[in-house]
């Protein structure tokens, strides 16, 4: 006798929740994500350590390829890996490698934007590259084309890096300056772990910080914009605001499989090295979810958006209406285990 469509569908979905629960379980130690930490640091130590044996264009690859690993680690983090004692997650994370960006900072606008119901808006939303209307019709003309250049890929790479760390300076000075006695610990404590990464690469390396910074930090970040790049799209709902790059065999694993980025939004506790084969048995559901917000590999994306927008600077809606989608609660505990 067949079951009736609602018995199959409870039982599917409590299946779908036994299963989270055992993804979303961290060990007490995850040793990949421990193992990764080592090669990232030691990979990153011995690149620089091969600054003057190495020539530049050899030995700033493997810098930017040390430094991606170690932002995408850094993301890893803050989602509550790889143990369960918040101190010994944070001194993994901590150290500036890239130097521009204190994780503190990272750390608390990522899991901002982890609320999902406020996803693509310009001001609830800290990684939003969309303005409401009314600041896109404030800004000036250079500020108009250099957001519309960063609108297709090329843009994103070539421009982006040094238009997120400026705007990002800025706003940092603006709260120190208006007395954000918080936020100037946070960058005091900042520039203290920059001291030993800046020791190391100039007594050690030899290494003259304008060559790591731009032959080094700067293409690095460039890389990681890749991945950000078309993650998010302004739409009604919540789930179809968050794409999905399928089938990608070399970033992805540099991202740490955050392509997969609907799964990512679902389940953010779930560890790096678990995505692919749960996205492999949820697959369906995540793209009907999503709306079908899928392109099969990174080149996808650059056939698409190489040097045609991706979206339009202002947001379609000016802002994502407070009542558009509900809050998916189940998140809130797993995504604060930072």
């Amino acid at each position: 006798m067949t079951k009736p469509a609602a018995s199959v569908d409870g039982a599917s979905a409590a299946l779908d929740e036994r299963v989270a629960v055992v993804d979303e379980r961290v060990a007490a130690l995850e040793w990949p994500t421990l193992a990764l930490a080592a090669v990232v640091y030691g990979g990153w130590i011995a690149a620089t350590l091969a600054y003057r044996r190495w020539p530049l264009a050899l030995d700033a690859p493997a810098v930017v390829l040390a430094l991606v690993l170690h932002g995408s680690l850094q993301h890893e983090i803050l989602h509550g890996h790889p143990t369960r004692r918040v101190g010994v997650n944070r001194l993994l994370a901590m150290w500036p490698l890239s130097l521009w960006l204190p994780y503190p900072i990272y750390r608390d606008t990522h899991l901002a934007h982890h609320r999902d119901e406020r996803l693509t808006d310009p001001l609830d939303d800290p990684e939003s590259y969309y303005l409401t209307p009314e600041a896109w019709a404030g800004a000036g003309r250079s500020t108009r084309a250099l957001l519309q250049a960063q609108q297709t890929l090329l843009g994103r790479v070539a421009l982006g890096s040094f238009w997120r760390i400026g705007v990002f300076w800025r706003g940092e000075l603006c709260r120190i300056g208006a007395g954000d006695a918080a936020r100037r610990r946070m960058w005091l404590l900042h520039l203290l772990w920059c001291l030993p990464v800046l020791a190391w690469l100039t007594f050690v390396c030899a290494m003259p910080l304008w060559v790591y910074a731009v032959t080094m930090v700067i293409p690095a970040n460039g890389v990681l914009l890749i991945r950000s790049f078309a993650e998010h799209r302004a739409r009604p709902r919540a789930r179809e605001r968050i794409a999905i790059v399928e089938r990608s065999w070399i970033l992805g694993p540099l991202f740490l499989f955050n392509n997969l980025h609907a799964l990512h939004h679902e389940r953010p506790a779930i560890p790096w090295y678990r995505y692919p084969g749960r996205y492999r048995r949820h697959r369906e559901r995540l793209i009907a979810d999503n709306g079908g917000l899928v392109y099969r590999t990174y080149f996808d994306v650059a056939r698409r958006y190489l040097l045609r927008a991706h979206d339009a600077v202002p947001h379609p809606s000016g802002r994502v209406p407070a009542a558009a989608t509900h809050v998916h609660e189940a998140l809130a505990p797993a995504s604060m285990n930072g």
